[in-house]
C-alpha cells in the first residue's frame, strides 16, 4: 500500500507526507488473583501439591476392598479363567491347499444355494446355552457363541451345544466301611453346572458321566476316613468336604460343583437292633433314677408332714375327714372307716383284765414199765 502511494506522489510531483508508526496499544492491567475462602478437601490439596511439586510429591495407591466369594456364589460372579486353564484354538496356524479349498468352495456353494442356505447357514442357541464350533476339525477363535443367532458354514462347519444351567443328579448307594470298622449304605445328591463351555468340550469326552463317577468315588474316600458317630452328627461338614474335593477336581473341566447333600444312611439290621437295645436300656436306666428321685422327695415330704401332725393332733382328723370326702364324691358304696388305736387300747387292756392269760401246760413223763 506504500509502494503504491509513493508512485502516486512521484507521478504527481508532491512529496509524500511521512509515514507515522501506529501507536501500539498499552498492555491491559494486571488483575490480582482471587483467593476464595472455600475450605479444600484434604485429597485436593495433595492433587495440587502434586501438580505443583511433581517431584517431591509420594503417592500412595488406593486400595480397595476385595469381596469374599463363597464357594455357593461363585455362579454369580464373572471368574476369570487362568491361563493355564484356557484352550487354545488352532484356527490361527497355518492352514493347507486343501482347507483352503474346502471353505472356498463352501461359500461358493453358500452362494448358489441362496435363499434356502440361509436356514442352514444361521443357527439359533437360547439364553442358557452356549455353542462351541469347530472348522474342519479346529477349535474356533472367539470362544463360545451364544446366546441369540449365530453363523456357520455347511460342510465344514459343526457345532456343539453346551447348557449352562444347574444340574442336579443322584449318587447311587455306596457301601462304605467307616473308621471304626462299620458297615453302612450312603447316598447324595450333587448340584453342579458348566462354567466354561470350551473346557467341558474340549477337555474331557462326556463331562456328565465323568462328573458322576467322581463323585461315587469322592464319597467313597471321604466316608472311609470317618466314624460313624461322625457320620451320623456332621453331614454338613462332610458334605461341605466332598463339595470342595468335587470342585478342585472337576475345575480343568469347566465344571463347577455348587452343592452336595447327603440324604440318607442305612444300617445294618443287626446293627439297628443293637443301637436300639442300648438306646432302650439307658433310657430304662434314666426311668429308674428319676423314680428313685421321686421317692426320694415323697419321703422327706411325708416325713415332714408326720412331724406336723405329731405337733398338731387335729391336723391328722381334718386329714381323715379330707379323704372321706374324696372318697364319697366318686359316689362308691363302700366306705373304708379307719378306727384310731387311742380308742382300740382301752379295750384291749380291759378284756386282759377280764379274762387274764392261761399258765401253760406242764409236759407229763410217762414211765413204761
Amino acid at each position: 500500500m506504500q509502494d503504491e502511494l509513493a508512485e502516486f506522489h512521484q507521478h504527481l510531483g508532491t512529496i509524500p507526507p511521512p509515514v507515522l508508526p501506529l501507536p501500539t496499544p498499552p498492555p491491559p492491567p494486571a488483575v490480582p488473583p482471587v483467593i476464595s475462602q472455600v475450605p479444600k478437601h484434604p485429597q485436593q490439596e495433595q492433587h495440587l501439591q502434586h501438580q505443583q511439586h511433581p517431584q517431591h510429591s509420594q503417592t500412595t495407591p488406593l486400595r480397595l476392598p476385595q469381596p469374599q466369594l463363597s464357594p455357593y456364589d461363585r455362579h454369580s460372579l464373572a471368574i476369570p479363567i487362568s491361563d493355564s486353564l484356557r484352550v487354545r484354538t488352532a484356527e490361527a496356524d497355518s492352514i493347507g491347499c486343501v482347507e483352503v479349498l474346502a471353505t472356498v468352495c463352501s461359500t461358493i456353494l453358500m452362494f448358489l444355494t441362496l435363499p434356502i442356505s440361509i436356514f442352514l447357514c444361521f443357527k439359533v442357541v437360547q439364553e442358557y446355552e452356549r455353542a462351541v464350533i469347530f472348522r474342519l476339525g479346529r477349535l474356533r477363535s472367539g470362544g463360545a457363541r451364544g446366546p441369540g443367532v449365530f453363523f456357520v458354514l455347511p460342510c465344514i462347519d459343526n457345532y456343539c451345544k453346551v447348557d449352562l444351567r444347574t444340574v442336579s443328579f443322584d449318587v447311587p448307594p455306596q457301601e462304605v466301611l467307616t473308621r471304626d470298622s462299620v458297615t453302612v449304605s450312603v447316598d447324595a445328591v450333587v448340584y453342579y453346572r458348566i462354567r466354561d463351555p470350551l473346557n467341558a468340550v474340549v477337555q474331557v469326552a462326556n463331562y456328565s458321566h465323568s462328573t458322576r463317577l467322581l463323585a461315587a468315588t469322592t464319597l467313597r474316600n471321604v466316608l472311609g476316613t470317618r466314624n460313624l458317630s461322625e457320620l451320623l452328627t456332621e453331614r454338613e461338614a462332610i458334605s461341605h468336604s466332598m463339595q470342595v474335593t468335587l470342585d478342585e477336581a472337576t475345575d480343568p473341566w469347566g465344571v463347577q460343583v455348587e452343592r452336595v447333600e447327603i440324604k440318607d444312611v442305612s444300617l445294618p439290621d443287626s446293627l439297628q437292633r443293637s443301637m436300639a437295645a442300648e438306646a432302650e436300656a439307658a433310657r430304662e436306666a434314666r426311668a429308674k433314677v428319676i423314680a428313685a428321685e421321686g421317692e426320694m422327695k415323697s419321703s422327706r415330704a411325708l416325713k415332714e408332714a408326720s412331724d406336723i401332725m405329731c405337733e398338731s393332733p387335729a391336723a391328722l382328723q381334718l386329714r381323715y375327714l379330707q379323704t372321706l370326702s374324696s372318697i364319697a364324691g366318686e359316689k362308691n358304696s363302700t366306705i373304708v372307716f379307719p378306727l384310731p388305736i387311742e380308742l382300740i387300747g382301752p379295750l384291749m387292756n380291759m378284756t386282759s383284765t377280764l379274762c387274764p392269760p392261761k399258765p401253760p401246760a406242764t409236759p407229763v413223763s410217762v414211765q413204761s414199765e
